[in-house]
């Protein structure tokens, strides 16, 4: 008993010392590091300024930004700005969709991809260079916009419907070789193992290959969220005014055109330059339309970094 607790003594005293020769720094050492540590948070101050900014302009009273510019603190307090955006309540209704349309896009993106990057990275597929070149292929050429609007419209007959916002940001060739390039790194022989276990394919998939595949899910789903939350082109081409809802950022962007379609308007005026807070409107968009999605990069930080390193290695 006196042998185990002089044990215990003697590893707590080597891991204290550890920790002390670990702590002590020599001159060299904390001259670097305090210089890194200033310029990491001038550089996160710099990148942190100008959202700060937006937040504040958008609260500002117009007439004080034509005169002034734009503030980091308001001068004349106002919320009119955010009225306009939220008035009526099309913005919810476009929240609504935007968030629906990113998390199922997302979902059977990543799905889509993952299953094609683990099987273009199969050595018993016979195909996989073929159709890894094609893939590759599209992401050159590309027919232009005149067929690709037929194909969608009188082809798939996709106007008017919210799939031809979701499909066409599903995959990406990108996306699938940096799935694939991660993929590569899992060795083959753990596919091996399954199957000599009697393992079915979606089963080694599901099971043994998808939980190694963390940091590129993780990745690959933050660009598929940014594409389909930041989408307004889809939008514009293929949803007419017929459709009464339409994802956030093209309704932002038809709320701007509006105010300065009626602003240059006869009728704008006899109406003071006042109730048209048109920057402020656009900070108060740019504010609405950031502020969840940044939300969202905190919880996949600790993957992406690791995915993107990863999945990029060049093979």
């Amino acid at each position: 008993m006196s042998n185990t607790r002089a044990e215990r003594k003697q590893q707590a005293k080597l891991e204290a010392e550890s920790s002390a020769a670990k702590v002590k720094l020599g001159a060299s050492d904390i001259i670097i590091r305090t210089i890194g540590y200033v310029l990491v948070t001038f550089y996160a101050l710099c990148c942190v300024f100008p959202f700060l900014l937006i937040i504040g302009t958008s609260f500002t009273n117009e007439q004080v930004i034509r005169s002034e510019g734009v503030q980091l603190i308001p001068k004349d307090f106002t919320t009119k700005a955010y009225q306009m955006v939220i008035g009526g309540g099309t913005i919810w209704k476009s929240y609504a969709l935007t968030i629906t349309l990113t998390v199922v896009g997302t979902f059977l993106g990543l799905a889509i991809i993952a299953m094609t990057g683990y099987a273009l990275q199969r050595k018993d597929y016979p195909y996989r260079n073929v159709i890894s070149f094609y893939i590759y292929f599209t992401s050159l050429f590309s027919a232009g916009l005149a067929p690709y609007y037929l194909l969608m419209v009188q082809t798939y007959h996709l106007k008017d419907n919210y799939l031809a916002v979701l499909l066409p940001l599903m995959m990406s060739p990108w996306l699938i070789i940096l799935m694939k390039n991660f993929v590569k790194q899992i060795p083959h022989e753990i596919t091996e193992a399954g199957k000599i276990d009697g393992a079915g394919d979606m089963t080694v998939f599901i099971y043994l290959i998808l939980p190694m595949l963390k940091p590129a899910l993780a990745t690959i789903g933050l660009f598929l969220a940014l594409g389909y939350w930041n989408e307004w082109y889809q939008s514009s081409l293929f949803l007419s005014a017929k459709v009464a809802v339409k994802p956030l950022q093209y309704t932002l962007y038809e709320l701007v055109n509006k105010i300065q379609a009626l602003k240059n308007s006869v009728a704008g005026q006899y109406i003071a330059l006042d109730d048209f807070p048109q920057e402020s409107v656009k900070m108060a968009n740019a504010v609405m339309a950031t502020g969840p999605i940044v939300l969202l990069y905190p919880f996949v930080q600790k993957y992406f970094i690791g995915g993107i390193t990863v999945g990029a290695v060049k093979g």
